[in-house]
């Protein structure tokens, strides 16, 4: 089923902002129909205010979607222009959105799920963990950061009763390396039945080989460049194991990980 065709600009204000880690930025949007519609996994592409030679939208993740309240809740890391000029945005002030845009995360019933996250990866993974605890299914986190005061998320999973280990690679708080490190031991120790991750692309193709030798599925959210958010630019192209290329706009950003061309 293609996603695209319900793609829909919506306006939002902003409802609250504060920045939870060093340039990690929560921010709620004030958008009952799109909160309404959001699906874990999928995405938003915000019109930000500020430059008008920016006609690019800004591609994000969310952590969240509160259908009762209205909002929706970002957590983006500052990296460039746009997302300087997000975070700048006052509470009150607004501007246009489209969305839901993608394929979010495909959820199982039952089993017992290991969600790997790095950076600012955490933040369509707590949606999969909200999401999996609303279902009744036990999931255990390895969350990673560059260094502690880049950490986002470890509060919320623990929130949702899940075991989270944390890692650095500088070995500022938890495991000293990298995330792959905890994942190839859980997964050797105990019995997982899916494996759900998203983060810098280096990591997530190690937690996808560390999945298939030991045999469990493994979704992945890709990150790509992806600028038009509906399959019409052509800049978010994916290759595939089998040959070929996929939109990472339309038919990810979640894709099964044996998919993917590594």
């Amino acid at each position: 089923m293609d996603h695209s065709a319900q793609v829909h600009q919506y306006t939002f204000t902003v409802a609250t902002k504060q920045e939870v880690a060093r340039d990690i930025w929560r921010m709620e949007i004030a958008a009952p129909e799109l909160a309404a519609a959001l699906q874990p996994g999928q995405f938003i592409n915000i019109a930000v205010p500020g430059d008008p030679s920016q006609i690019v939208r800004v591609p994000l993740s969310f952590a969240s979607a509160d259908a009762v309240n209205g909002t929706v809740e970002l957590v983006f890391a500052v990296v460039g222009d746009g997302t300087r000029r997000l975070a700048a945005m006052q509470v009150g002030e607004g501007s246009t959105v489209l969305g839901p845009c993608g394929h979010g995360w495909r959820f199982p019933e039952a089993g017992n799920v290991l969600i790997v996250a790095g950076g600012v990866g955490c933040a369509p993974v707590v949606a999969a963990g909200r999401e999996l605890a609303k279902k009744g299914v036990p999931f255990t986190a390895v969350i990673g950061a560059q260094t502690a005061d880049k950490l986002w998320g470890v509060d919320e999973l623990e929130s949702l009763g899940a075991e989270v280990i944390v890692t650095t690679d500088d070995g500022s708080r938890g495991v000293h390396g990298f995330t792959t490190q905890p994942t190839e031991q859980l997964l050797a120790e105990r019995d997982f039945t899916l494996v759900m991750t998203c983060g810098p692309n280096p990591m997530m193709r190690g937690v996808a080989r560390i999945a298939r030798e030991a045999y469990v599925p493994c979704q992945a959210s890709l990150e790509r460049m992806m600028t038009c958010g509906f399959g019409a630019c052509h800049t978010c192209n994916v290759a595939m194991a089998a040959g070929g290329y996929k939109f990472c706009c339309t038919d990810g950003p979640v894709f099964d990980a044996e998919e993917v061309a590594w």
